[in-house]
């Protein structure tokens, strides 16, 4: 048998089975769970891993207001954002997040581990954040996800 013979499997856009995962997120640790979370919507985790195609599977976070920091970074950790107009700088800290929007802590999180570009963009839209314990959901069937 020469070396020639064997193929490297490529997945197809079509063919791939795409899995529902459940994620209690209370009391993990923001980072640590954004990269398991950020690797199975990449599809890492499977062996028909493609890089260019979305191979990945989706994700429900729940209890994403109960997420925690390690150390003080639960206020001195910064999130910057700028609107676009001269002096449209905001600067917000994860406790004043967590009041008004509990769930962007932990979908930005994931989105600065994937891709930035349109493959990025797609699968970030498999990422589902609740802030309590109820999702809408439960007609996918979702499995835990071991972190």
């Amino acid at each position: 048998m020469d070396h020639n013979s064997f193929k490297t499997y490529s997945a197809k856009v079509g063919e791939v089975e795409q899995a529902w995962y459940i994620v209690d997120a209370e009391n993990l640790i923001v980072g640590r769970l954004a990269s398991r979370v950020a690797s199975v919507l990449r599809g890492k985790h499977k062996p028909a891993y493609t890089p260019h195609i979305d191979t990945g599977d989706f994700v429900v976070v729940v209890n994403a207001d109960k997420v925690r920091f390690t150390g003080a970074k639960e206020t001195d950790k910064k999130y910057f954002r700028h609107s676009g107009y001269p002096g449209g700088v905001t600067i917000t800290t994860p406790k004043e997040v967590r009041v008004k929007k509990p769930t962007y802590i932990i979908e930005k999180a994931v989105k600065g581990m994937l891709p930035k570009n349109r493959l990025g963009r797609q699968m970030l839209k498999k990422l589902k954040v609740y802030a309590g314990p109820e999702h809408p959901h439960e007609a996918q069937q979702p499995e835990p996800l071991a972190l």
